[in-house]
């Protein structure tokens, strides 16, 4: 099995950001798709919702935020997600609707974690 430091960008630290509702396990030098922010492409974000940060035995917990701590991460773009269909039928009376629809994500590359 391949070291959690060759997974995530060659790094020891990690920590885990909500964005948009969702929890992301993020390290430096490592690139995601999350939910659409509001941010130009090629500019530096601040992300101030950790919630954990580890680093080899140093772990710290937020409760439920840690105080000071964030991750700059600096925004790749725009992407669509994968396309979901959505079909829509009802029985014996000859009714179908089939639509698709690809959410839209931003793709940011994450520079630093910094602790509180």
């Amino acid at each position: 099995m391949l070291e959690f430091s060759v997974l995530y960008g060659g790094e020891k630290i990690y920590a885990v950001v909500e964005i948009g509702g969702k929890q992301y396990r993020v390290a430096p030098k490592q690139t995601i798709e999350v939910e659409r922010l509001d941010v130009p492409e090629g500019e530096v974000t601040e992300l101030d919702r950790v919630l954990f940060i580890g680093e080899d035995d140093n772990i710290l917990v937020g409760n439920p935020t840690i105080k000071g701590a964030r991750v700059l991460a600096t925004s790749l773009g725009e992407v669509k997600g994968k396309k979901t269909i959505v079909f829509k039928y009802k029985p014996k009376i000859r009714y179908q609707k089939k639509r698709g629809h690809r959410q839209r994500h931003t793709k940011i590359l994450v520079n630093d974690i910094i602790r509180g």
